[in-house]
């Protein structure tokens, strides 16, 4: 009896460590096959590679475009030239005689190889005719010339504005944009109504009643008037 208790004893002895063993090598082996699971869901698939069909162009991202735009402000067709405006003049071909100039308090302006030449009260395409025939057939033949208004002549604000003067001229100006440049309005000025003097092209001037949202010209004078209490 001894014998028999000794030997199953022996036997679960071996047993338990060789079935231990066992467990953790299963429990291993399905924590490994799990992580490689999750690894495989997280991961994105990959996309094949698609290959152009014969004859077809990859299409590069566009560049950013430029904007193309130059300093001049292209002048309208009938406006005139006058006292401080500047205008540049390209002659195709003659970079010597290509520059910028400037009309100057006499309408004069002052041009290589002509002199002197009565810009002011010219649209710009007037201009340009009078210096082709300046220049031609003494000095070049069958001229191409083109003239634009890079800077207009500045217009003048008085009366109660906060900071009267004279400002630079941009296309389009009305008379409330030429409040806002001035300061804006005093207390003691009248909003819905104002006056001004423009130089016609023989030099004389004339008074006009305009509104806040009026166009004004280059040279205009905006007399903001006081109001009545």
């Amino acid at each position: 009896m001894q014998i028999r208790h000794i030997l199953r004893t022996v036997k679960v002895s071996t047993l338990v460590p060789a079935m231990l063993a066992v467990a953790l090598l299963s429990m291993q082996a399905m924590a490994q096959s799990a992580s490689q699971g999750s690894a495989a869901q997280g991961a994105a698939p990959q996309q094949p590679l698609q290959r152009p069909a014969p004859g077809s162009t990859a299409s590069a991202p566009a560049p950013q475009g430029q904007s193309g735009q130059t300093a001049a402000l292209k002048a309208d067709d009938n406006y005139r030239l006058g006292s401080g405006d500047r205008v540049r003049v390209t002659v195709y071909g003659q970079p010597e005689l290509t520059g910028e100039y400037a009309v100057d308090g006499s309408g004069q302006m002052s041009y290589p190889l002509v002199g002197q030449i009565r810009a002011g009260g010219m649209t710009a395409h007037e201009l340009e005719k009078a210096l082709i025939g300046k220049l031609s057939p003494d000095y070049l033949k069958n001229p191409s010339i083109s003239v634009e208004v890079l800077t207009y002549r500045p217009f003048y604000i008085v009366g109660e504005v906060r900071t009267p003067g004279s400002y630079p001229f941009v296309s389009g100006m009305t008379v409330l944009n030429a409040v806002a440049l001035a300061g804006g309005f005093t207390y003691r000025a009248r909003e819905n109504s104002f006056v001004v003097t423009r130089t016609a092209e023989d030099g004389s001037k004339s008074k006009v009643t305009a509104g806040a949202h009026a166009t004004i010209l280059p040279g205009d004078i905006i007399t903001v008037r006081e109001r009545y209490f």
